[in-house]
């Protein structure tokens, strides 16, 4: 299909009880690596999001108990379908964030594989029946819907957030209103006629797109039918949003910043060190959460690793996303051009070695070359911000205790990385690093049958694995007398 022929399918208003809405005002989506409006979508109001949280409730009850596994049924339709229409999904992803057609297929596989999981825990949703220590009685504990929810995904994984998040939720027997982010709100509007081909009942899902964060979220976190929050986005953000689920006691899931680091001991298999740092770094443009932050590298091997990283950051291609052979796609927009050339001029100011790159790319669109730092120094900026660009920066440390005082010297716990022979070693790392999720001797961890979150301000709770489901389901535990 052509860009403008699967620009033409895709849904442009709000999705509000199974049918799509105009509004009066349009938000245009641009395509980054050219600046051209892809598409003028609608614009929501707090009108229209206390409509779409009305049409979330008034099907609550039923999808609630509709049949687990009419419910499986439906995702792991929705997986089929999918698969079937995986091209026009990656293509528009790429059209609308940037990243290469190779990662937006990629994405396809990742994000689609959260509706297969889900479908298949819908149907094993479990409680527990026994005798109480006392012998007085018996205890059952069973789990049932939270109910409706709000969803907030973020602009840099358009597919794999929204896939993240409802799939999970409609496997626990929630309705949900999802809000994308307006950088890159097609993938979702894409994905919504998706689920109502797949024969989801309407009101199920809701979309809503805006421009005005906060004109559509305030309104439904103080409206007490909502019952849950789950957001993907910066730790400021989500701390304001922690506070405003405060009124109503909302159950939050939230998924926030990271400042992850990547540490190579010198016993490590460079070769693989070098693949993974490359993985870890620059998968997603460098614009994704559990990207590598800080390399801290021993001062062993640090001149021959970053030897090796320049030499393959060097032969990147650079490009629109949709061209053969580009690694690098455009940032997002100008504001994340802007701060990663800050962040690489104020390393330099301060003692960094430029080994490659650190400007702007001069052509159209929002492109960062990609960049390789040495010897940042304590104090440096880029050390305590999340980059989100394809900015490598990498630290020398002298011996275990170093590394892991460097690694965890940062308010953030998302993920770490470690690169090391010394399975012991390994072992200790688990223990001593302060993330919520750790890749040891691999750069690339995310899975959909695993819990994705961290500690500390990089967020609470989980998202995929076991542990995912729960984030949507209420325990009640009921005492019977003895029978």
């Amino acid at each position: 299909m052509s860009e403008k022929d699967l620009l033409a399918h895709v849904p442009t208003g709000l999705f509000i009880g199974g049918k799509w809405r105009p509004t009066a005002s349009t938000i245009d989506v641009l395509d980054p690596s050219t600046g051209v409006v892809l598409a003028s979508i609608a614009d929501a109001s707090a009108a229209d999001a206390t409509a779409a949280l009305d049409a979330a409730v008034a099907v609550q009850d039923d999808w609630a108990a509709t049949a687990p596994r009419v419910r499986s049924d439906i995702l792991r339709k929705a997986f089929d379908l999918l698969q079937e229409r995986r091209d026009e999904f990656a293509l528009l992803m790429t059209l609308e964030m940037g990243k290469p057609l190779a990662e937006s297929n990629g994405e396809v596989t990742y994000g689609g594989e959260f509706l297969r999981w889900f479908s298949e825990e819908a149907v094993r949703i479990t409680g527990r029946y026994g005798v109480n220590p006392e012998g007085t009685g018996r205890m059952i504990v069973s789990q049932h819907p939270v109910g409706p929810c709000y969803l907030i995904t973020p602009w840099n994984f358009p597919l794999a957030m929204a896939t993240r998040k409802i799939a999970p939720a409609l496997a626990a027997g929630c309705t949900v209103v999802i809000k994308p982010a307006s950088l890159t709100p097609l993938t979702t509007l894409y994905f919504a006629k998706l689920l109502d081909d797949a024969g989801l009942p309407a009101g199920v899902v809701n979309v809503l797109t805006t421009s005005s964060s906060s004109a559509v979220t305030e309104p439904l976190l103080h409206d007490s039918r909502l019952r849950k929050l789950s957001f993907t986005g910066s730790t400021p953000v989500g701390q304001k949003l922690i506070q405003q689920s405060a009124t109503n006691v909302l159950r939050t899931s939230m998924e926030l910043g990271g400042n992850a680091p990547f540490v190579v001991f010198d016993d490590a298999d460079l070769d693989a060190a070098v693949d993974g740092a490359i993985a870890a770094k620059f998968r997603n443009i460098g614009q994704a959460c559990t990207a590598a932050n800080r390399f801290i590298v021993h001062a062993s091997v640090v001149d021959e690793f970053a030897r090796r990283v320049t030499e393959r950051v060097k032969g990147f291609g650079i490009g629109r996303g949709t061209e053969e052979g580009v690694t690098i796609g455009p940032l997002i927009d100008d504001r994340a051009v802007a701060k990663a050339g800050k962040l690489v001029d104020d390393a330099v100011s301060k003692g960094a070695t430029l080994l490659t790159g650190g400007a702007p790319v001069d052509r159209d669109g929002t492109f960062f070359a990609p960049t390789v730092l040495t010897d940042v120094q304590p104090g440096s900026d880029i050390l305590r911000e999340e980059i989100f660009g394809p900015v490598l920066a990498i630290v020398p440390f002298t011996d275990e205790a170093d590394a892991v005082r460097l690694a965890n010297d940062t308010e953030y716990g998302l993920v770490s990385y470690v690169f090391t022979k010394d399975l012991a070693r390994g072992q200790r790392m688990i223990d001593k690093l302060q993330t919520g999720m750790m890749g040891l001797n691999v750069g690339v961890i995310s899975n959909a049958a695993a819990p994705f979150g961290g500690v500390k301000q990089s967020g609470i709770g989980r998202e995929g694995g076991f542990e995912g489901i729960h984030e949507y389901l209420s325990t009640k535990y009921t005492m019977t007398p003895v029978p």
